[in-house]
């Protein structure tokens, strides 16, 4: 299974599918610009730990997420200008417990992130959907979520 593939399944396979195989990906990885990495490798690296990734690769200008050395599925980059959607789109990462999904919230929340959405049941997105939202201090939306467990 690719880092992707491990990273959106989450490393207790937290119920999400995606479709994949190890020849055919339909994402690789995704990157945010961050406009200063110091703080935003503080905050990743507290609000990946409790979903089970972590920092995977650091240099100067950027750092990688996953759960395998030098292979990351989430990266950010040092850029001096950053450009948010206005609506619609965040990164939803996958956690293994509802538990999980709480400790990414309030980790989020003790690094300068904002609360967009506390952590529970979302029964507009399914019986069993269990997320918190944040955005990151650029302001991108992320989410993490179970979903049937």
């Amino acid at each position: 299974m690719s880092a992707f593939a491990a990273m959106m399944a989450g490393p207790a396979a937290s119920g999400l599918a995606i479709h994949s195989s190890a020849e055919h990906l339909m994402l690789h990885h995704i990157s945010f610009a961050v406009t200063d990495l110091a703080r935003s490798i503080a905050f990743y690296d507290a609000v990946m730990a409790p979903l089970g990734f972590r920092r995977v690769w650091s240099h100067d200008s950027g750092a990688g997420y996953g759960i395998e050395d030098d292979n990351e599925s989430f990266a950010i980059k040092q850029r001096e200008l950053v450009q948010i959607s206005p609506s619609g789109f965040h990164l939803a990462f996958a956690a293994p417990t509802q538990d999980a999904v709480v400790a990414f919230h309030a980790a989020a929340l003790a690094q300068g992130g904002s609360d967009k959405g506390a952590p529970g049941l979302r029964p507009d997105y399914g019986d069993a959907y269990f997320a918190a939202f944040v955005l990151d201090p650029d302001g991108y939306w992320i989410e993490a979520v179970i979903n049937g467990r």
